[in-house]
């Protein structure tokens, strides 16, 4: 993190194990997410009497590159009567988790794809305008130059790797959107 946790009290006292309940939280933040700028927590106890819900007031605050700042709190009156102050700290720390956990998987794109719209091949055959790719399953599947992404119809060569999404056409099965994902070789020159 680039600057230590900020933490303030209010109304709270401030005691030591509160305090490592935090940092120990915090240290869990940063394992899921090594790149967090910021992080502020502020501790609360609006009122001293209430008839419902948890008397404590939690927000925790964490920003991330580029621009994400993550949000999580408990009000009073939320929960039951008695949680004690450090399991509304951990409620509120386990809820930016989750979020943390999201936009890293996100930023690391290991956003889950569906593997019924994607498949991997390789280019069999390579015409003027269209190809034809032999699928993992050993199937032949017809493409056309203008489904190739980044106008990278040049760049295809026999054994070239790429990824495509299958779409019915009109003589059966046909690769749209392909994508090259391993290519020996680079871009033809402009000319």
């Amino acid at each position: 993190m680039q600057y230590p946790p900020e933490i303030s009290y209010r109304e709270v006292a401030k005691t030591t194990d509160i305090e490592n309940l935090i940092h120990e939280k915090v240290d869990k933040l940063e394992k899921i997410c090594d790149h967090i700028t910021s992080c502020h927590i502020s501790i609360e106890k609006p009122q001293e009497h209430m008839n419902s819900g948890s008397p404590y007031r939690v927000r925790l605050d964490v920003r991330v590159p580029p621009s994400h700042e993550l949000v999580a709190r408990r009000e009073p009156g939320d929960g039951d009567l008695h949680d004690p102050l450090d399991l509304v700290i951990r409620d509120v720390f386990n809820s930016l988790e989750r979020q943390l956990k999201k936009i890293t998987e996100k930023q690391r794109s290991e956003v889950k794809e569906h593997p019924q719209h994607y498949a991997s091949a390789l280019v069999d055959k390579l015409f003027d305008d269209y190809g034809f790719l032999r699928t993992i399953d050993d199937r032949q599947i017809y493409f056309h130059k203008n489904s190739v992404l980044n106008n990278d119809f040049d760049r295809l060569e026999i054994g070239t790797g790429v990824r495509f999404v299958e779409e019915d056409g009109e003589k059966g099965s046909q690769a749209s959107t392909v994508q090259i994902v391993d290519k020996p070789g680079a871009r033809p020159k402009n000319k």
